[in-house]
């Protein structure tokens, strides 16, 4: 099983700290030259900015209520972070505050969701049989996508007087919920089935349709 998790809007600033090193962030095999064309591009200074591991930089209602610091080392090794200056991080890589959008185009790279899909679908494990529990935002979502593995959407919906609709901020603490659920389970699921079991017994309201894992909130 993997999880994928957005970056959050909401981030804490190292106030101190060796550098960023690129060579340690994963995949760095087939990433690096991307990195280094975002970072050229959006703010080389980054480079000598204080840097911690990417699961205390980042702090907003996803991640608090996943605390990701507290899951144990080799649960957060299940764990990708999408980013537009990245690619993709894993929790203990070591990165610097920064704000760069989804959505903004970058002189000589454009919008990074495009200039990432290519070099990601090289990198990053797809195979068949491989859970892969989505927690992205749509944004984040078209960054890549698995063509071989199960891949599990969580989604989040009020409900009241039997209607149901799409929430946006409980999304994020709910998938959150859901994201600790399984990273702390003795063994990984896998199946969505085994996710929405885990799930319950966490207390959460879920239920699988339409190739997703919806909570009900």
């Amino acid at each position: 099983m993997l999880v994928l998790l957005p970056p959050s809007e909401g981030k804490a600033e190292p106030g101190k700290g060796e550098p960023v090193d690129l060579d340690g962030l994963a995949f760095v095999e087939v990433l690096s030259e991307h990195r280094e064309a975002v970072l050229d591009a959006f703010d080389p200074a980054l480079r000598k900015a204080p840097a911690a591991p990417a699961a205390e930089v980042y702090t907003g209602v996803l991640f608090k209520r996943l605390e990701l610091p507290r899951v144990p080392a080799k649960a957060r090794r299940r764990v990708l972070i999408f980013s537009a200056l990245w690619g993709v991080v894993r929790p203990d890589d070591r990165i610097p505050y920064y704000k760069l959008p989804p959505k903004a185009k970058l002189k000589k790279i454009g919008a990074p969701a495009a200039f990432w899909r290519p070099v990601l679908s090289e990198a990053l494990p797809d195979e068949e049989g491989e859970l892969i529990v989505d927690m992205r935002s749509g944004a984040y979502a078209s960054f890549w996508k698995p063509k071989w593995a199960t891949l599990l959407p969580v989604r989040a919906f009020s409900e009241r007087d039997g209607e149901r609709k799409v929430v946006s901020r409980m999304a994020k603490a709910s998938r959150g919920d859901v994201a600790r659920a399984l990273l702390s389970a003795k063994k990984p699921p896998r199946d969505p089935e085994g996710v929405a079991a885990l799930a319950e017994a966490a207390g959460l309201r879920v239920e699988l349709n339409d190739g997703s894992l919806d909570v009900i909130v």
